[in-house]
C-alpha cells in the first residue's frame, strides 16, 4: 500500500490489490465447486450428501476464517501508522489463537456430528456420504485456519499476488486429487462425495506448508521475521484480536449460515430437490467470490487510509467499491440468465435435478444485485473497525428477516422449496440497506470529529 494523489491512481491501486485476491478467493472456492460438481457425476445422493456436509461446515469453518480475518484491518492501520515493529508479535498471536481454534472445532465436531445428521429426514446413503465427508475434511481444520491466518498477514502488506499463487498451485492439485479419491483411480478405492472431503483436507496442508515457506524465506516477509523467536501466548492479545474479529466471523456466519439453514429445512424435500438447490447456490456462490474480493480489497484499503487519518481518500476508496461491486453484480446476473442451461448440465446429467436446478438459478440472480452493494460495504466498514454494528444488521436481516419470510412463503404458498430463495432474497436485500445506511452515518461522523480535533 502507498498514498495515492487522484482518483485515476486509487483506480488503479485498488484494482492492483483486488485482482490478485479475486483470482485467490475463485481458486480457493473453486475447490468447493469441484467438489459439487465431480460429486454430482458420482450421483445425486454423493451430490446431496456433500450438500448437507458442507452446509454444516461451510459456516463453521468461515466463521473461524472471518475472526482471523481481523489481522487484516489491525495490520494495514500498523502498517499505515508506520508501526512496522508491532507486526511479528500480533501475527504469531494470530497463529496461536488459530490453533486453538482449530482444536476447539476438533472437539465440538467429534461431539456433535451424529446428533446433528440423526436431526435430519435424510435417506442412508445420504447420510453417509455427508457424514465421512465431514470427518474427512475435519482433518485439514488446523493447517486451513494457520493458512488464512497467513494469508490475511499477506494480504495486508499489499501483496495479494503471493495468495493468488498460494491458490493457482493448489487448486489444481485438488482437483487432480478430486478425480483420483472420488472416482478411485490409481489403486484408491472409489470414496464418492466423501472423497471431495479427503481431497480438500490434503490441499489445505499444502496451503499451510507453501504459506509458512513464503513468509519465512520471501521478502518483504522475511523482513518482519516472523518464525525467528517464538513467543508465549498472550491471552490479552487474543481478546483484542476477538475483538474485532468475532463480528467479523459472526456476521460472515449468519450469512452463510443462513444457506445452510435453508438446506436442512429441505431435507424434508427430495433427494433431487437437496441436490439442485445445492448445484445453484454452489454456482451462485462461486460468482459471490467477486463481490467478497472487492469486499477484502476495500478492508485493506480503507484500513491504510483510516490508519493515515486520510478519512476523504478512505471514502473514495468505499464509493469506487461499491460501484464495482454493483456492476459485476448486473454481469453475473446475465451469465445465469443467459447461460442457465449449460450452468445445470456442470451438476448434473439427471433430468430432475437439471429442471429444479435451473428454476433455482433465476432466483439466484437476485442474490447477485443484493450481494454486489452488501458485500463491498462490510469490507468498508471492517477498514474502520466498525464490526459490531455490522453483525447485529446480519443476524436482523437473515434470520429475522429473511428466514422467516422463506418459512412462510415455502409454507403458506404454492412456491414450497423456492419459498426459502423467495425469502433469502428479501433478507439480503434488507441487509445492504442497513449496511449502506450505516456506512454512511459512520463516514459523517467521523468526518465532523477530525473538523472538531482540527
Amino acid at each position: 500500500m502507498y498514498q495515492t494523489k487522484n482518483f485515476k491512481e486509487k483506480l488503479k491501486l485498488f484494482m492492483i490489490i483486488l485482482i490478485p485476491i479475486l483470482i485467490t478467493q475463485v481458486s480457493m472456492y473453486a475447490m468447493n465447486f469441484f467438489d459439487t460438481i465431480m460429486s454430482g457425476r458420482a450421483g445425486a445422493s454423493d451430490l446431496a450428501g456433500v450438500a448437507i456436509g458442507s452446509s454444516i461446515w461451510t459456516p463453521i469453518s468461515m466463521w473461524i476464517v472471518g475472526i482471523l480475518m481481523a489481522l487484516s484491518p489491525i495490520v494495514a492501520q500498523m502498517i499505515g501508522a508506520r508501526e512496522d515493529k508491532k507486526i511479528p508479535f500480533v501475527v504469531q498471536q494470530g497463529i496461536w489463537l488459530s490453533v486453538i481454534l482449530a482444536v476447539g472445532i476438533i472437539i465440538i465436531g467429534f461431539i456433535a456430528i451424529n446428533p446433528v445428521l440423526e436431526l435430519m429426514d435424510l435417506e442412508a446413503r445420504v447420510q453417509h456420504v455427508a457424514k465421512f465427508y465431514l470427518i474427512s475434511i475435519g482433518t485439514g481444520v488446523l493447517p486451513l485456519f494457520v493458512y488464512n491466518l497467513l494469508r490475511c498477514y499477506i494480504d495486508a502488506l499489499g501483496h495479494t499476488k503471493t495468495s493468488m499463487m498460494i491458490l493457482l498451485i493448489s487448486t489444481p492439485i485438488n482437483i487432480v486429487l478430486n478425480y483420483i479419491f472420488i472416482f478411485g483411480k490409481l489403486g484408491v478405492p472409489a470414496f464418492g462425495g466423501i472423497g471431495a472431503g479427503i481431497a480438500s483436507s490434503l490441499t489445505y496442508f499444502i496451503m499451510m506448508f507453501l504459506s509458512i515457506w513464503i513468509v519465512h524465506t520471501i521478502r518483504p516477509f522475511r523482513e518482519h521475521k516472523i518464525f525467528k523467536k517464538v513467543v508465549k501466548p498472550s491471552v490479552k492479545e487474543w481478546v483484542e484480536m476477538m475483538k474485532i474479529g468475532v463480528p467479523i466471523g459472526s456476521s460472515i456466519f449468519f450469512e452463510t449460515s443462513i444457506f445452510s439453514a435453508v438446506t436442512f429445512l429441505l431435507s424434508v424435500y427430495s433427494t433431487y430437490t437437496i441436490a439442485a438447490h445445492q448445484a445453484a447456490i454452489n454456482f451462485a456462490s462461486l460468482l459471490y467470490m467477486i463481490p467478497l474480493s472487492i469486499s477484502m480489497a476495500l478492508t485493506i484499503a480503507v484500513g491504510f487510509e483510516v490508519g493515515a487519518k486520510r478519512l476523504q481518500d478512505a471514502k473514495t476508496y468505499a464509493y469506487t467499491g461499491i460501484g464495482v461491486g454493483m456492476f459485476i453484480s448486473i454481469v453475473s446476473g446475465a451469465i445465469i440468465f443467459l447461460l442457465d442451461d449449460q450452468v445445470a448440465f456442470l451438476y448434473s446429467e439427471e433430468k430432475e435435478v437439471l429442471e429444479l436446478t435451473k428454476q433455482f438459478l433465476y432466483y439466484a440472480i437476485f442474490f447477485q444485485f443484493a450481494d454486489g452493494i452488501a458485500a463491498p460495504i462490510q469490507g468498508v466498514l471492517r477498514g474502520y473497525k466498525d464490526v459490531n454494528i455490522t453483525f447485529w444488521l446480519s443476524l436482523v436481516s437473515y434470520w429475522l428477516i429473511g428466514l422467516p419470510s422463506g418459512w412462510i412463503f415455502a409454507n403458506y404458498t404454492n412456491l414450497d422449496a423456492f419459498g426459502y430463495w423467495l425469502g433469502l432474497i428479501i433478507g439480503l436485500f434488507a441487509g445492504a440497506i442497513m449496511l449502506y445506511s450505516r456506512m454512511y452515518y459512520l463516514q459523517r461522523k467521523l468526518k465532523q470529529k477530525l473538523q472538531m480535533a482540527d
